[in-house]
């Protein structure tokens, strides 16, 4: 009977050891292989409603000098030849500067911040021109204009001046938001609490509100309270302030 020749550090079992171990490497490997590790996620897309400086210069060169040291700062940057592509382009969404050569071919920079203003587009400008003298500079600034420079004119001022822009369009941009907000509480507002509501906010006593209107001065107190209510008036102060910014007492 043929006998089973026992090589060095064998023990019984051990093939069978050797073999699990093989497949659960093999199992670890399947799993972690290419087709099954997790995909590289694509980066992440631009905030929605990022600060934008338009730059409308006919000069290319000029152009890109531009935009290249605005994205450096992180912002976008929209480049444009004349006013005819910036009226085809519109206005970006969000905070924005317009950076704007006086002179360009067909309607000139000047011409632009009047009919923005006659538009009520309000949209800061930064004025950049070669060919600059003080009237028109004058002219400029008495438009609203953040700034006047003539070329060549040093970077940081560029800057400078664009981030003061941009800080005034987002004030505004802030304002009209809080107001559509005002406006909006305005609306939940009934007719009669409206009436009520013009007439607390210049100081008419209950009594003299009663009298006006023609109902009970616990009326008057039940709408005066749904008033401040709705339009989420911590106090009368509050309230005057509000109806103040909604012209009510013209309204009135």
């Amino acid at each position: 009977m043929d006998r089973l020749i026992a090589r060095p550090g064998w023990r019984p079992g051990a093939a069978k050891a050797q073999a699990l171990s093989r497949a659960v490497l093999s199992a670890i490997l399947t799993k972690s292989s290419p087709a099954d590790s997790p995909k590289t996620m694509p980066p992440p897309p631009p905030p929605q409603n990022q600060p934008t400086v338009i730059i409308i210069d006919d000069d290319p060169g000029m152009r890109e000098s531009i935009s290249s040291l605005i994205r450096s700062i992180g912002f976008q940057a929209r480049t444009l030849g004349s006013v005819d592509e910036f009226r085809k382009s519109g206005r970006p969404q969000g905070a924005a500067c317009l950076v704007l050569d006086v002179r360009l071919p067909g309607q000139s920079g000047l011409e632009l911040q009047r009919e923005l203003a006659a538009s009520h587009i309000h949209l800061p400008i930064v004025f950049i021109t070669g060919h600059g003298d003080i009237p028109m500079s004058v002219q400029a600034m008495k438009g609203g204009a953040i700034e006047f420079l003539t070329k060549p004119f040093r970077d940081q001022d560029l800057l400078d001046a664009i981030q003061a822009g941009l800080a005034r369009d987002q004030v505004r941009l802030g304002d009209e938001k809080s107001m559509s907000a005002l406006r909006a509480r305005l609306e939940t507002l009934t007719a009669r609490e409206r009436e009520v509501m013009v007439r607390v906010v210049t100081g008419r006593l209950n009594k003299q509100i009663a009298g006006d209107l023609g109902i009970s001065e616990i009326t008057v107190k039940v709408h005066r309270g749904q008033v401040m209510r709705k339009m989420k008036a911590s106090s009368l102060p509050d309230l005057a302030r509000m109806a103040d910014k909604l012209k009510l007492a013209e309204q009135g």
